[in-house]
């Protein structure tokens, strides 16, 4: 399948080291902490008396819990809980060998997507994550992950998948990290045993998880950890790419997140209005999560194939709004049980 796609990966993948993860990790931290002081600017019509209550019991500040909830959110890109083995040495790894050394994410990227432009997968989810076969648009740096990946298997532990020559598990990411976020669906060690055809679980999955162990036992960290959900307003984890500019358009929203205003909270107040609120006794945000997954595939596109800077701030002013707004319906609801 997609022959064509794996040879030009196979030709690309000895010389193109870049990154594949979406909005910037500070970028993902400045949505949280603006998102924390919009609602600070407008306690009159959020949750933040509440929210501050919550902060000042476990022993923060307002200014301090919005760092910690915001590295929450950065952090999850650093997870390393994914590891991909080799078809032929059973070899286990976190990163392509190819990128060490380099800006390049980890595997557990791959968790980090919801594929607007597919229907439902094998999982039972009404919208899935990143599945090479299942992508409708591509580019180099998919190709080339597909290339060098043939074949390879996601590591579910001891006497499961193997290579070869041997099973040298390092983690099992099938058993651990694929099943938290299965979230009652149906999976397999099978569906798993090739990445050109692996249907990761899509990132509403990963919020959900880390939502529910919040509500379970309250943690300023595991909060955080949802928050990196705000990947749903990037179009590319929407419209489900690693490629198609997706390294550039992460740089510039971090380059001019200041100086666009791309956090103007005129923009998040409207923004506010394009989102169903989560009840206050809601325990799955997936709904409001997905709501944000519509946005930016709706409003986003444009930035796969445009690069010039007035289409690239247009979306964006569409787009980090709606993630910092985003942001505050989930703290409207997580505040009720801190």
């Amino acid at each position: 399948m997609k022959l064509a796609r794996l040879l030009a990966g196979v030709a690309v993948a000895c010389c193109l080291v870049s990154p594949a993860h979406a909005f910037s990790q500070e970028t993902h931290r400045r949505i949280v902490i603006d998102a924390v002081a919009y609602m600070q600017a407008n306690a009159a019509t959020t949750n933040f008396a509440k929210l501050q209550s919550g902060a000042t019991r476990a022993g923060y500040t307002v200014e301090q819990f919005a760092a910690a909830l915001g590295q929450g959110a950065y952090d999850v890109d650093d997870f390393a809980d994914t590891y991909l083995c080799g078809a032929t040495t059973g070899d286990c790894q976190l990163a392509p060998l190819w990128g060490m050394g380099s800006a390049f994410v980890n595997y557990t990227s791959y968790h980090h997507f919801q594929n607007h432009t597919a229907g439902p997968d094998v999982h039972g989810n009404a919208l899935g994550g990143y599945n090479y076969q299942k992508l409708t648009v591509w580019g180099d740096i998919d190709n080339m992950a597909a290339a060098w990946l043939y074949g390879d298997y996601l590591d579910d532990g001891r006497g499961g998948l193997k290579g070869w020559f041997g099973d040298n598990s390092k983690y099992n990411s099938y058993g651990l990290t694929e099943a938290n976020y299965r979230m009652g669906g149906h999976s397999t060690p099978a569906m798993y045993a090739d990445f050109e055809s692996m249907p990761f679980q899509p990132i509403d999955n990963l919020g959900q998880y880390w939502f529910q162990q919040f509500l379970a036992r309250p943690t300023v960290q595991t909060l955080g950890f949802v928050m990196h959900t705000t990947d749903l307003l990037q179009p590319h984890h929407t419209w489900t790419t690693s490629a198609l500019n997706h390294v550039q358009w992460e740089g510039w929203v971090k380059d001019y997140y200041d100086s666009e205003r791309l956090n103007d909270p005129a923009l998040v107040k409207t923004a506010l209005a394009d989102f169903t609120p989560v009840a206050l006794s809601a325990t799955d945000i997936r709904p409001l999560l997905t709501q944000g997954g519509d946005i930016s595939y709706a409003r986003g596109g444009a930035v796969l194939s445009a690069t010039d800077h007035e289409t690239r701030r247009t979306v964006a002013k569409v787009v980090v709004p709606h993630a910092i707004a985003m942001v505050v319906h989930i703290l409207n609801r997580a505040a009720e049980r801190f």
